[in-house]
Protein backbone atom coordinates (compact mmCIF):
# COMPACT_ATOMS: atom_id res chain seq x y z
CA UNK A 1 0.00 0.00 0.00
CA UNK A 2 1.53 3.13 -1.20
CA UNK A 3 1.43 6.36 0.85
CA UNK A 4 -0.32 9.87 -0.12
CA UNK A 5 1.88 12.59 -1.28
CA UNK A 6 2.24 15.81 0.76
CA UNK A 7 0.60 17.55 -1.74
CA UNK A 8 -2.82 15.51 -0.85
CA UNK A 9 -2.44 15.07 2.54
CA UNK A 10 -5.00 17.96 3.19
CA UNK A 11 -7.61 16.33 1.14
CA UNK A 12 -7.26 13.24 4.07
CA UNK A 13 -9.22 15.36 6.36
CA UNK A 14 -12.34 15.85 3.95
CA UNK A 15 -14.30 12.78 5.88
CA UNK A 16 -17.32 12.67 7.89
CA UNK A 17 -14.91 11.66 10.91
CA UNK A 18 -13.91 15.49 10.30
CA UNK A 19 -17.60 16.60 11.28
CA UNK A 20 -18.30 14.75 14.26
CA UNK A 21 -14.63 15.55 15.99
CA UNK A 22 -15.47 18.63 15.87
CA UNK A 23 -18.61 17.86 17.69
CA UNK A 24 -17.00 15.90 20.03
CA UNK A 25 -14.15 18.94 20.81
CA UNK A 26 -17.22 21.28 21.09
CA UNK A 27 -19.06 19.43 23.59
CA UNK A 28 -15.83 18.66 25.41
CA UNK A 29 -14.64 22.21 25.70
CA UNK A 30 -12.05 21.72 24.10
CA UNK A 31 -12.21 23.80 21.36
CA UNK A 32 -13.42 27.34 22.73
CA UNK A 33 -14.72 30.82 21.87
CA UNK A 34 -14.07 33.27 22.49
CA UNK A 35 -11.00 36.54 22.73
CA UNK A 36 -7.70 34.60 22.70
CA UNK A 37 -3.83 35.29 21.93
CA UNK A 38 -2.09 32.70 20.17
CA UNK A 39 1.65 32.07 20.32
CA UNK A 40 2.40 34.20 17.05
CA UNK A 41 0.38 36.98 18.95
CA UNK A 42 -2.64 36.83 16.93
CA UNK A 43 -6.13 37.11 18.47
CA UNK A 44 -7.84 34.43 17.74
CA UNK A 45 -11.95 34.04 18.29
CA UNK A 46 -11.23 30.58 19.09
CA UNK A 47 -8.56 28.33 20.82
CA UNK A 48 -7.97 24.21 20.77
CA UNK A 49 -6.74 22.89 23.84
CA UNK A 50 -6.18 19.19 23.74
CA UNK A 51 -5.23 18.56 27.09
CA UNK A 52 -8.80 19.13 28.31
CA UNK A 53 -9.32 15.39 27.04
CA UNK A 54 -8.52 14.76 30.39
CA UNK A 55 -10.28 11.68 31.26
CA UNK A 56 -10.80 8.08 30.06
CA UNK A 57 -14.01 8.06 28.05
CA UNK A 58 -13.09 11.19 26.67
CA UNK A 59 -9.54 9.94 25.84
CA UNK A 60 -10.72 6.45 24.16
CA UNK A 61 -13.09 8.67 22.75
CA UNK A 62 -9.74 10.58 20.69
CA UNK A 63 -8.31 7.59 19.77
CA UNK A 64 -11.51 6.11 17.58
CA UNK A 65 -10.78 9.52 15.95
CA UNK A 66 -7.38 9.45 15.27
CA UNK A 67 -7.13 5.47 14.38
CA UNK A 68 -10.21 6.04 11.93
CA UNK A 69 -8.10 9.05 10.34
CA UNK A 70 -5.02 7.05 10.21
CA UNK A 71 -6.14 4.16 8.93
CA UNK A 72 -8.30 5.49 6.48
CA UNK A 73 -5.59 7.66 5.16
CA UNK A 74 -4.37 4.63 3.25
CA UNK A 75 -0.15 5.29 5.05
CA UNK A 76 1.46 2.07 5.44
CA UNK A 77 3.25 2.49 8.96
CA UNK A 78 4.67 -0.08 11.63
CA UNK A 79 4.68 1.75 14.75
CA UNK A 80 3.82 5.34 16.36
CA UNK A 81 6.11 7.64 18.20
CA UNK A 82 4.85 10.17 20.57
CA UNK A 83 6.61 13.42 20.91
CA UNK A 84 7.05 15.19 24.16
CA UNK A 85 4.56 15.93 26.04
CA UNK A 86 1.02 15.73 24.26
CA UNK A 87 2.53 13.12 21.86
CA UNK A 88 2.90 10.64 24.51
CA UNK A 89 -0.28 10.13 25.77
CA UNK A 90 -1.75 11.01 22.82
CA UNK A 91 0.15 8.17 20.96
CA UNK A 92 -0.14 5.77 23.57
CA UNK A 93 -4.21 5.61 23.57
CA UNK A 94 -4.09 5.27 19.60
CA UNK A 95 -1.86 2.24 20.23
CA UNK A 96 -4.55 0.43 22.29
CA UNK A 97 -7.54 1.74 19.92
CA UNK A 98 -5.28 0.00 17.41
CA UNK A 99 -5.11 -2.64 19.17
CA UNK A 100 -8.57 -3.17 19.82
CA UNK A 101 -9.04 -2.88 16.03
CA UNK A 102 -7.17 -6.23 15.48
CA UNK A 103 -3.63 -3.70 14.20
CA UNK A 104 -1.18 -4.65 16.99
CA UNK A 105 2.18 -1.90 16.56
CA UNK A 106 4.97 -0.71 18.40
CA UNK A 107 4.73 2.61 20.67
CA UNK A 108 7.45 4.90 21.56
CA UNK A 109 8.07 8.46 22.63
CA UNK A 110 11.29 10.34 23.30
CA UNK A 111 12.21 12.41 26.72
CA UNK A 112 12.82 15.97 26.76
CA UNK A 113 16.24 15.26 28.72
CA UNK A 114 18.45 12.02 28.25
CA UNK A 115 18.04 9.95 30.78
CA UNK A 116 22.44 8.71 32.11
CA UNK A 117 21.03 6.35 34.57
CA UNK A 118 18.76 2.91 34.27
CA UNK A 119 18.40 1.86 30.83
CA UNK A 120 19.54 5.00 29.69
CA UNK A 121 18.87 7.27 26.21
CA UNK A 122 16.10 9.80 25.03
CA UNK A 123 13.68 7.37 23.81
CA UNK A 124 11.38 4.74 25.96
CA UNK A 125 9.17 2.09 24.44
CA UNK A 126 9.46 -0.19 21.18
CA UNK A 127 12.32 -0.40 19.31
CA UNK A 128 12.62 2.36 16.50
CA UNK A 129 12.15 0.68 13.04
CA UNK A 130 10.35 0.27 10.25
CA UNK A 131 8.17 3.37 9.29
CA UNK A 132 6.86 5.50 11.91
CA UNK A 133 3.91 7.47 11.85
CA UNK A 134 4.29 10.84 14.29
CA UNK A 135 1.28 11.13 16.62
CA UNK A 136 0.80 15.17 18.41
CA UNK A 137 -2.47 17.38 18.58
CA UNK A 138 -1.26 19.95 16.27
CA UNK A 139 1.73 21.22 14.57
CA UNK A 140 2.64 24.91 15.23
CA UNK A 141 6.06 25.75 14.22
CA UNK A 142 6.74 22.01 13.32
CA UNK A 143 9.81 21.75 15.76
CA UNK A 144 8.67 18.76 17.65
CA UNK A 145 7.96 17.46 14.34
CA UNK A 146 11.59 18.05 13.23
CA UNK A 147 13.43 16.68 16.43
CA UNK A 148 10.90 13.14 16.25
CA UNK A 149 12.32 13.23 12.62
CA UNK A 150 15.60 13.34 13.43
CA UNK A 151 15.92 10.76 16.16
CA UNK A 152 13.30 8.25 13.96
CA UNK A 153 16.25 8.49 10.83
CA UNK A 154 19.21 8.41 13.64
CA UNK A 155 17.79 4.94 14.40
CA UNK A 156 17.37 4.58 11.12
CA UNK A 157 13.70 4.04 10.85
CA UNK A 158 11.28 6.20 7.94
CA UNK A 159 9.36 8.74 8.92
CA UNK A 160 6.14 7.70 7.56
CA UNK A 161 3.51 10.17 8.36
CA UNK A 162 2.29 13.26 11.01
CA UNK A 163 -1.01 12.38 12.40
CA UNK A 164 -2.81 15.44 14.24
CA UNK A 165 -5.90 15.89 15.35
CA UNK A 166 -6.71 19.61 14.30
CA UNK A 167 -5.31 21.56 10.97
CA UNK A 168 -5.48 25.23 11.64
CA UNK A 169 -4.57 26.21 8.15
CA UNK A 170 -3.27 29.66 8.87
CA UNK A 171 0.15 30.82 7.97
CA UNK A 172 3.06 29.96 9.84
CA UNK A 173 5.11 32.21 12.38
CA UNK A 174 8.50 30.60 12.42
CA UNK A 175 11.66 32.57 14.63
CA UNK A 176 9.30 35.61 14.13
CA UNK A 177 8.60 35.40 10.42
CA UNK A 178 5.30 35.16 8.67
CA UNK A 179 5.09 32.09 5.68
CA UNK A 180 3.30 32.25 3.19
CA UNK A 181 1.95 28.20 3.97
CA UNK A 182 0.92 26.99 7.26
CA UNK A 183 2.75 25.17 9.93
CA UNK A 184 1.10 21.81 8.32
CA UNK A 185 2.29 22.27 4.95
CA UNK A 186 5.92 23.65 5.83
CA UNK A 187 6.17 20.52 7.87
CA UNK A 188 4.96 18.44 4.79
CA UNK A 189 7.02 20.24 2.46
CA UNK A 190 10.74 20.21 4.70
CA UNK A 191 10.42 16.63 5.36
CA UNK A 192 8.36 15.07 2.82
CA UNK A 193 6.03 13.84 4.88
CA UNK A 194 2.13 13.40 5.03
CA UNK A 195 0.26 15.53 7.66
CA UNK A 196 -2.92 13.68 8.55
CA UNK A 197 -5.63 15.64 10.46
CA UNK A 198 -8.62 14.72 11.85
CA UNK A 199 -10.12 17.64 11.02
CA UNK A 200 -9.32 21.38 10.15
CA UNK A 201 -10.59 25.19 10.14
CA UNK A 202 -12.83 24.92 7.11
CA UNK A 203 -14.65 21.63 9.14
CA UNK A 204 -14.90 24.04 12.08
CA UNK A 205 -16.62 26.84 9.92
CA UNK A 206 -18.78 24.29 8.51
CA UNK A 207 -20.11 23.14 12.09
CA UNK A 208 -20.52 26.37 13.48
CA UNK A 209 -22.99 26.74 10.06
CA UNK A 210 -25.02 23.85 10.31
CA UNK A 211 -24.48 23.11 14.21
CA UNK A 212 -28.36 24.87 14.81
CA UNK A 213 -26.97 26.17 18.22
CA UNK A 214 -27.57 30.05 18.02
CA UNK A 215 -24.86 30.84 20.63
CA UNK A 216 -21.86 28.53 18.54
CA UNK A 217 -23.37 30.14 14.78
CA UNK A 218 -22.68 33.14 16.20
CA UNK A 219 -19.10 32.91 16.39
CA UNK A 220 -18.82 31.85 12.55
CA UNK A 221 -18.28 35.23 11.37
CA UNK A 222 -15.60 36.07 14.10
CA UNK A 223 -13.59 32.67 12.69
CA UNK A 224 -14.16 33.28 9.02
CA UNK A 225 -12.55 37.12 9.03
CA UNK A 226 -9.67 35.27 11.16
CA UNK A 227 -9.82 32.31 8.62
CA UNK A 228 -9.76 35.09 5.86
CA UNK A 229 -6.94 37.41 7.61
CA UNK A 230 -4.78 34.68 8.62
CA UNK A 231 -5.45 31.42 6.15
CA UNK A 232 -3.86 29.91 3.06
Amino acid sequence: MSSPSPATASALSARPNALDFIRFAVDSGVIAFGDFTTKAGRQSPYFFNAGLFNDGAMLARLAQFYARALLESGVAFDMLFGPAYKGIPLGAVVAVELARLGRNVGFAYNRKEAKDHGEGGSTVGAPIRGRVVIVDDVISAGTATGESVRLIRAAGAEPAAVLIALDRQEKAAIQGRTLDVSAVQHVSREYGLPVISIANLDNLLAYLADSGHPELARWRPAVQQYRDTYGV
